[in-house]
């Protein structure tokens, strides 16, 4: 009597088959909740820049010249240089940092990190575009 124990080659590709259609179903989703995540981070640390600079201008009565001054004081205004690397996938650029406004950019560095550019300027207004 031949009494073999084990899987068909078709159980096997049939369980395969399903392994693949969860992935292809589940994979848009992680990557769109890691969009919206990093977009969500990106206008987290752009408050969190405005703020920074809010509270400078508050004690010196103008904005700081740049974005070292924030990081460079004692005690820092802003505990991470957000503007020299990448952070969760979006770059941080201060494009104006004048002694009575600011306009600072957050824009991301390809498509699959985030799809929105924002900003934030004079007042902590954060802009979407």
């Amino acid at each position: 009597m031949n009494n073999k124990k084990g899987f068909t080659l078709v159980e096997i590709m049939i369980v395969l088959v399903i392994i693949l259609l969860l992935t292809a179903i589940a994979m848009p989703n992680l990557i769109k909740a890691k969009i919206q995540a990093n977009e969500a981070s990106a206008q987290a640390t752009l408050r969190t820049i405005a703020s920074s600079l809010e509270n400078y201008y508050a004690l010196n009565n103008e904005y700081p010249p740049d974005p070292t001054s924030l990081v460079g004081a004692t005690p820092p205004y802003l505990n991470n240089n957000y503007f020299n690397t990448a952070y969760n996938g979006y770059s941080y650029s201060p494009d104006v940092l004048a002694p009575y406004s600011y306009f600072v950019s957050a824009v991301p560095i390809s498509t699959s990190t985030g799809t929105h550019s924002y900003t934030v300027s004079t007042g902590a207004v954060l802009y979407e575009y």
